[in-house]
């Protein structure tokens, strides 16, 4: 790290803590639902409700937050963020029926929209292009590690003190956060003072909810093949993505657009993060959700195991990191992307052919090497998504990223799923079993490495500047 400033770094640290207090608790949940269910009385399926809406919330509100932070000031909003997101945890700790946490939990998720993409541009703006690789770097662990360790942290709190500290957590968390904001980050004035761009906003979050919602739905209906059980989530899909055409053709007509999208014309942008990027990210999320399905499927393990054997592929995660920007150095974005991408698609499809026969250091050096080249893979797109952005593109593009990453993690769980309930229909089976996971991994691998091709499109010395690489 002797090419990031102090204050480059500090700042970086900062807004990845406030990522990983946000992820931490997006992956927290499950492990309570009983328990909670049992406070409010009512069934744990019913607090399905509580995930939902956080996520509805979320996607609808995360395009207005670079308006928001360029007519009010990044910093302000980014602590105005952390702050509700602290109250509204404090508010879901202490709820005493589901109304009330469902209501909780629909600020939270409105602030988390706030919070991801401000933070990062807040990182964007107060770093120099040479110190791009390693902030990135920095910003990307919440991602790969809250949704690995999240479960073990609400299993502990769950069973050893109360459901509610999963929540009440974030209190001392935020708290310290907005502190450190407010003394190491520097105050931000706002760019621009022109009104909102209501229509914008509205067909924006209209889209993003529909779309989101009907692969929610997608994901937890036992598909057949009756057409009835496609038509609601089959509709509600159809409506979203009508909406996200009439977005987009609204936005490059407007004269002020909520989301200026020529960030979509940088090929480096628009390769790895709206095209085979956002295919990657679905690969890439979809793993750890197919994971814990093979080892308690296949490997017959419980919920605590599998999360257990899950820690090696968070070891790979975390392991890779200081090695990333050498071997963005050595060989460039280009060849780091199109190798390494082969590599974590090979992985995740070899998972596949895992089963309880198979010694138990081969599992554990497969799930480490896709651990690995998941963090390469997620670090390297992720930072080569900024290399040719502009000043006045920072906030859309940074806006654009929180969009494919919410919208991917649902994209995954719900792709994953019609694979699962597409491969027992075939198999004439009643209950998805490890012959299931197995496809679901093999396909996800096929998708990864075919996305890794298509990199094969950027020149060999895209992102040279960031990287360092010099051919």
């Amino acid at each position: 790290m002797s090419r990031l400033r102090p204050a480059s770094r500090r700042i970086a640290l900062i807004v990845a803590a406030a990522f990983f207090m946000q992820l931490l608790d997006s992956a927290i949940m499950n492990t309570s639902l009983p328990q909670m269910a049992a406070s409010f009385g009512v069934l744990p399926l019913d607090l399905s409700v509580g995930i939902t809406i956080y996520m509805l919330c979320a996607a609808a509100f995360v395009p207005v937050s670079g308006w928001l932070a360029d007519r009010l000031g990044a910093r302000s909003v980014f602590v105005s963020a952390i702050l509700a997101f602290t109250a509204a945890s404090l508010a879901c700790g202490f709820a005493q029926t589901l109304p009330q946490f469902v209501i909780a939990r629909a600020l939270q998720g409105i602030a988390g929209a706030m919070m991801v993409p401000v933070g990062r541009l807040i990182v964007l703006r107060s770093s120099e292009r040479s110190e791009l690789l390693y902030v990135t770097a920095l910003l990307v662990w919440p991602a790969l590690t809250a949704p690995i360790i999240g479960p073990a942290i609400g299993g502990y709190f769950t069973a050893y003190h109360s459901w509610r500290w999963n929540f009440l957590i974030n209190v001392p968390l935020g708290l310290a956060g907005v502190l450190l904001v407010a003394r190491f980050v520097p105050a931000s004035r706002g760019e621009h003072r022109h009104p909102l761009d209501w229509p914008g906003f509205i067909l924006g979050a209209g889209a993003m909810v529909m779309f989101l919602y009907g692969l929610e739905l997608l994901s937890h209906v036992q598909l057949g093949w009756h057409w009835r059980d496609w038509a609601q989530p089959a509709a509600v899909i159809g409506v979203g993505v009508m909406a996200c055409w009439m977005t987009v053709r609204h936005m490059l007509r407007s004269t002020r657009p909520l989301l200026d999208l020529s960030a979509a014309t940088v090929q480096t942008f628009r390769m790895t993060t709206l095209t085979a990027g956002a295919a990657h990210r679905v690969t890439l999320q979809a793993t750890p959700f197919l994971l814990p399905l093979l080892f308690q499927l296949g490997f017959g393990l419980n919920a605590l195991e599998s999360g257990s054997l899950l820690l090696i592929y968070f070891a790979g995660n975390m392991g890779m990191k200081p090695f990333t920007s050498g071997i963005l150095r050595r060989f460039g974005f280009r060849s780091v992307l199109i190798g390494n991408g082969l590599l974590a698609g090979l992985a995740i499809a070899t998972c596949g052919t895992l089963t309880a026969s198979v010694p138990h250091w081969l599992v554990g050096a497969l799930l480490l090497a896709a651990g690995a080249t998941r963090s390469m893979q997620m670090t390297s797109m992720s930072t080569i998504a900024f290399a040719d952005i502009t000043a006045a593109q920072k906030s859309t593009s940074s806006t654009l990223v929180a969009v494919i990453d919410q919208s991917a993690v649902v994209i995954a769980v719900a792709v994953s799923t019609l694979i699962l309930n597409l491969s027992l229909m075939t198999n004439a089976g009643v209950h998805i079993g490890v012959a299931e996971v197995h496809i679901g991994l093999f396909v996800m691998g096929m998708v990864a490495i075919a996305a890794a091709l298509a990199y094969v499109r950027l020149p060999p010395a895209a992102g040279a500047e960031v990287s360092g690489h010099r051919g």
